[in-house]
């Protein structure tokens, strides 16, 4: 009686196919086709509920460049997502050190209370920030600085989840390896944790940059009645029905943000060299 042999490899391979299967599914149908919508549409002009009534065209793109007050508010709307980001670094990076320095069960506690407002609705947690900066410092309402104190109140926690992350598997030997050649907690800081932690602190600038941009809710409560890309997006989409136009913006945004991440990512593989 012949033994038949199965071969492990062949059998690994099929059911990983057979795991990835729904992933991929949910990709394409998810976010490739909607991205591939959004391209075609911000290239049609006419109804697009009537195909025979659609041309291809690049007014949408060309009207935006040529509208100063759209230019103006993209301008604004980076430069408070890029002061967003900036404030969730300098205070999300100290707290996730100081979360990993504690005891397990205090770094699960101290986890859970900067998670659990990400439970609550954001319109009601910006109302609730509005009466609460309304009863401290009133005057800063309305203004740019009352929607970077909101949006870094929002956005804290997607800064701060993932350093903790990436600091929570550096591996201890090295920073003994660094003191017992001599260098101080502050060098090994700088030479060793520092680096590897950067993976971390690239993805929340990622998770930070572009929700900050396009929010809708916390200008509206907090802000000064100057619209920003996201308020555009939705004016020319939603209330006006002009899906191409909104579509063109989203897209000009998309490619400004992602031009951005590149430049940081070249900046941190250039530093990522000189540390080795």
């Amino acid at each position: 009686m012949k033994k038949v042999r199965i071969s492990k490899n062949g059998g690994n391979k099929t059911l990983n196919t057979i795991l990835v299967f729904p992933y991929y599914m949910i990709l394409f149908s998810l976010i490739l086709v909607p991205i591939f919508i959004m391209v075609v549409s911000s290239f049609l002009r006419g109804d697009s509920n009537n195909l025979f009534q659609v041309s291809l065209t690049f007014e949408n793109y060309l009207n935006f460049f040529g509208n100063e007050d759209y230019l103006y508010a993209m301008g604004r709307s980076i430069w408070l997502a890029l002061l967003t980001t900036i404030s969730t670094l300098l205070i999300g990076y100290p707290l996730a050190y100081f979360i990993t320095k504690t005891k397990t069960r205090t770094q699960a506690l101290l986890i859970l209370l900067i998670s659990a407002p990400m439970w609550i609705n954001l319109v009601i947690r910006t109302i609730a920030l509005k009466q609460i900066i309304e009863l401290i410092i009133p005057s800063i309402l309305k203004t740019n600085t009352a929607m970077v104190f909101g949006l870094t109140h929002v956005f804290l926690p997607f800064m701060v989840l993932p350093i903790y992350t990436i600091l929570l598997k550096i591996d201890s030997n090295l920073i003994e390896a660094a003191n017992d050649l001599g260098a101080s907690k502050f060098v090994a800081f700088l030479k060793v944790i520092l680096p590897l932690s950067l993976p971390g602190v690239m993805s929340g600038i990622l998770m930070v940059f572009l929700p900050a941009a396009t929010t809708l809710v916390i200008p509206k409560y907090l802000g000064n009645n100057v619209f920003l890309i996201g308020d555009i997006i939705e004016r020319v989409s939603i209330l006006s029905g002009n899906i191409g136009y909104g579509a063109a913006i989203a897209i000009i945004l998309s490619i400004i943000m992602m031009a951005m991440m590149l430049v940081v990512k070249r900046v941190d593989k250039f530093k990522g060299e000189e540390y080795e």
